[in-house]
């Protein structure tokens, strides 16, 4: 199991990235990581990996894209970024997946221009998890690579959130919900009234129905569908939460569900390999969390899951 993991992505620098891949060799013996960065801006925190140098590659990158760069754009004008050469190994098979705190852009159009989207799979989609009363999770997709949707892609993003809760976090048959602004049938606009007619009719989920803000952290559906833009929205909004509170409320399991340090990433569901998109300001605790999540992608063969129900037709 090679990951590949871009030292470049992210505010905090490749320090905090390098610091996080120590972490995860501390702590699992399996796999090996595929460093990508720039040399000079490296060299003087790979030190601290010398230990482990048995178990990780590191590959110099000349360039980076930033935070702020049109995503489509800078990868075409950045191939020696290490964004660009993190897909072109990801679409060679040198890597079995690629984690990146970096341009979400960039992630984004780098997985379906190298790995390309699952057969079937019109729009790929992010998702994350959000806590629930009884201490366990709930999965929310989309949350921000879609923001403009047709019933059909809102319907696919119940499909493969069913998978990710399964093959994940180990959840047979999960509900699914439609997030709206109320729990009847008809309720809603034009997309989650198409969407919910095309839930209610897919054989491979298990639906549930409407479900409200309120039930976001309940227990009525484990997997929360609506489109990126709302998705984004409340993802932020959760965050702020925990911005709010945590220094407040000490060592709640709860609230400390809604820190992005505790999941890392979120991964890209629908393409043909395993992607982690990481938060922008990553510290090495959510590196390294990011690094398991890949990890367990590979290990429990999500995307060949997702390759198989997708083939269905």
């Amino acid at each position: 199991m090679n990951i590949g993991f871009d030292l470049m992505g992210g505010d905090l620098g490749p320090q905090e990235a390098i610091k996080g891949a120590l972490a995860y060799f501390e702590q699992s013996a399996e796999g090996n990581l595929v460093l990508i960065g720039n040399q000079s801006a490296c060299v003087e925190h790979l030190t601290i990996l010398e230990k482990f140098k048995d178990r990780l590659t590191f590959v110099h990158a000349d360039d980076v894209i930033t935070m702020h760069e049109h995503a489509t754009k800078a990868l075409k004008e950045k191939p020696g970024s290490s964004i660009a050469i993190g897909f072109g190994m990801l679409k060679m098979g040198k890597i079995d997946a690629f984690i990146s705190a970096g341009n979400t852009g960039a992630m984004l159009v780098g997985s379906m221009y190298s790995v390309g989207a699952i057969e079937g799979v019109s729009r790929p989609t992010i998702a994350t998890t959000v806590p629930r009363e009884d201490g366990e999770v709930n999965i929310l997709l989309d949350v921000g690579a879609n923001a403009d949707c047709k019933p059909e892609h809102l319907a696919q993003f119940g499909q493969l959130g069913a998978l990710y809760a399964e093959y994940i976090f180990g959840h047979k048959n999960p509900e699914v919900g439609l997030l709206n602004l109320g729990e009847e049938e008809g309720k809603g606009n034009i997309l989650t009234q198409g969407t919910y007619a095309l839930l209610k009719s897919n054989p491979h989920i298990n639906f549930v129905g409407n479900v409200e803000g309120r039930n976001l952290f309940d227990g009525k559906a484990r997997v929360i569908v609506t489109d990126g833009f709302t998705g984004n929205v409340v993802l932020k909004m959760a965050e702020s939460v925990y911005d709010l509170f945590h220094k407040k409320i000490q060592d709640d399991p709860i609230l400390e569900q809604l820190n992005y340090e505790m999941y890392g990433g979120v991964p890209v569901l629908g393409v043909n390999a395993p992607v982690i998109i990481g938060h922008g300001i990553s510290t090495a605790k959510a590196f390294v969390a990011m690094i398991h999540s890949a990890a367990k992608v590979i290990k429990t063969g999500l995307i060949d899951a997702m390759k198989q129900q997708f083939a269905i037709k």
